[in-house]
Order: C-alpha cells, then structure tokens, then sequence
C-alpha cells in the first residue's frame, strides 16, 4: 500500500484534476496540447540530453523497444487473424497494444517509484517511443490511406526531434551551452511532466463511455498491461543492462496504451472509439497492476 500511497495516487490525482477540469469547464485540448509538444517537452529533451552522460544504455533501449514492438504487432496480428477480423480493427488492436503511455504516465511513475537518474532514463525512453509511435503508429494508423513518406516527416515536424539532436551534438563535442539560456530551458522542463499529465486526464474525460466491444477492449488491455510487462522482462534478461535501466523498462512497458494514438486513429478513422476505449479501461487498470509491478520489481 505504500507504492500505491506514494507513487501511483499522486499520478493519479492529477490526472483527476485534468479530467474534472475538461468535464467542467471542455477546454481546447488541441491548444494546451501544442503548448506541451512545441515548448515544454522540446525543453525537458534538450536538458536531459544535454546533462545525461552518452553510454551503451541507449543502444540497449533501442533494440528493447523494437524487440518489443515487434512481439507484441506478431500476437495482436495472430489474434485478428484466428478471430478474422478486418483490417481496420487490427490496426485499432495494433496501435492500442503495441505502444504505450510513457510519456505522460510512466515517466511520473518512475520519477516517484526510482529518482531523478532513473526519471532521465525514461525522459530518454519516451523520445524514442515517440519516434517509433510517429513512423510505426501512423503506418498502422494509415494503413492503405497515407505513405511511409508522411510517417517520417511526422518526425521532422515534432521540435523534440531537434531538440534531441542539438542537445546530444553539444554533448558529444562538450560543447558548453549559455549559463542564461539553460537556465530558462531548465525552468520550462520542470513544467513539463506536470502539464502533459493534466492534459491525459483531459483526453480521458473526452472518451464515451458506451456501445463498448467488450471482447476486443478485453483481449488489448491483457496484452498491454500482462503480456506486455512479462515480455519486456523476458527481453531484459538477454541485454547486458543494470537493475535500475531493467525497471525503468518493465515499468514503461507496463504503461497502459498510449494516449497520443488515438490522436492517429481519429485521424485515419482506425477504429477510433475501440482505441480511446481501451486507453481509458487500460488507464484505469493500472491503478492496481502498476503498484503490483513497482512492488514485484522492489
């Protein structure tokens, strides 16, 4: 009960904040989004990139999450097959199962559950998701509708991007950065995590709850928040990574799914109403299988 005391509650009342808030007052998510995505995270990127020392934890991430991705695509397709489903209702279980809530969920949990260090690993994990849900979520997404093309340029039009690359060249030649300007950008990255999470209980409390397909809504929330988790252990056992990269990575993985791919599925009308719905059902089932993995992995 301390974990869940702790660690998951206070994550959890902001998202409650956000959700009463946008049921009271329906905000324009769509505005409070871009300030998130084009000046807070670009912010909160650069100064872990630019302050994190460069080691073979990156590569190991890498390959974590494509091995990931890549069991989890081949059992949801295996599942849509045995139960011949269409086309659009596999790229729906697709995007709700194969990527996960990292950065406005798992990055606050793992800052609460491990510390500053562990919360920069995840900062560092969360960028890579976000470039695999921008190529690999939008082909899903757009199955038949847009182009490998519009996925990667997707990637060039969010600034962490190069937020990324500015702060990782400046720390691969030492170069040093202006005192003043990180100072500001330090400032911004700290509301960061803060404002994407009022921003998913906001997004949350747009999702209707009726005319659901409980079957489907079933079988991708046991994929995400079971099946996910004992993979990403299965996988971290053959990568030369220490304890506290393992558990920032079978907490990521155990993250419900992502809220940013019902943005795409909307967009492409990939079984929108299935992939908000398991969002919101995987969200709350974290309340309880989250705490149970932060105390396993203790």
């Amino acid at each position: 009960m301390t974990i869940f005391f702790q660690v998951v509650l206070p994550v959890f009342l902001i998202f409650g904040a956000g959700f009463l808030l946008q049921r009271a007052s329906m905000l324009d998510i769509r505005s409070i989004s871009n300030l998130a995505i084009y000046i807070l995270t670009p912010c909160l990127v650069f100064r872990t990139f630019y302050t994190s020392p460069l080691n073979m934890d990156y590569l190991f991430m890498v390959i974590f999450s494509l091995a990931l991705m890549a069991v989890l695509i081949s059992i949801t397709k295996l599942y849509a097959k045995i139960r011949k489903l269409s086309v659009q209702d596999e790229s729906g279980m697709i995007l709700s199962t194969a990527f996960m809530n990292v950065g406005n969920y798992g990055t606050p949990i793992i800052l609460f559950a491990y510390g500053q260090t562990a919360f920069d690993l995840a900062i560092t994990f969360m960028v890579l998701q976000s470039i695999i849900m921008n190529i690999f979520g939008v082909y899903y997404a757009a199955r038949g509708k847009a182009s490998m093309t519009f996925a990667v340029k997707a990637i060039f039009k969010m600034p962490a991007t190069y937020a990324t690359v500015v702060a990782l060249g400046l720390n691969v030649f030492s170069i040093r950065f202006p005192q003043p300007f990180f100072s500001t950008i330090d400032l911004v990255a700290e509301a960061a995590i803060p404002v994407v999470m009022l921003i998913l209980g906001m997004q949350l409390a747009m999702i209707e709850w009726k005319s659901f397909e409980w079957e489907k809504i079933t079988v991708g929330v046991c994929i995400r928040m079971v099946l996910s988790p004992l993979l990403a252990y299965g996988i971290t056992l053959f990568l030369p990574i220490d304890e506290m990269l393992r558990n920032v990575l079978i907490v990521a993985a155990a993250m419900p799914s992502a809220a940013t791919i019902v943005m795409y599925a909307v967009r492409f009308d990939a079984k929108p109403k299935l992939v908000s719905t398991i969002t919101l059902v995987s969200t709350l089932v974290s309340l309880i299988s989250i705490t149970f993995i932060i105390w396993i992995l203790s």
